[in-house]
């Protein structure tokens, strides 16, 4: 079994910054991606930034040049630095994984319970 968590979200004032955390733990053989995703209510769920194993990052263009993802394979770990937030960015952020849980078997995706941020004066 594979259990994903992440941690850091919370109410902050436009302009303000949070760090989301997120950590993979469990049977994993590999981890070959890790990123965010976003749901906002009456909104379709967004990409919002995703490293691989490499080191290449993604973003949606709606956050490039204020959030940072980074991730720790070592330790099974991304990261989100969320910088001039504005309040379209309220969302439950969540967490996903790209894990193989053993040499030989598939690679499947595993997804966190989510954290809200709120920005809101």
């Amino acid at each position: 079994q594979v259990q994903v968590v992440e941690s850091g979200g919370g109410l902050v004032q436009p302009g303000g910054s949070l760090r989301l955390s997120c950590t993979a733990s469990g049977s994993i053989y590999s981890v070959s991606a890790m990123g965010w995703y976003r749901l906002a209510p009456g909104k379709e769920r967004q990409l919002v930034a995703g490293v691989i194993s490499g080191g290449r990052t993604n973003y949606a263009d709606s956050v490039k040049d204020r959030f940072t993802v980074s991730g720790d394979f070592a330790k099974n770990a991304v990261y989100l630095q969320m910088n001039s937030l504005k309040p379209e960015d309220t969302a439950v952020y969540y967490c996903y994984a790209v894990i193989r849980s053993d040499h030989d078997a598939e690679v499947d995706e595993y997804w966190g319970q989510g954290t809200q941020v709120t920005v809101d004066s």
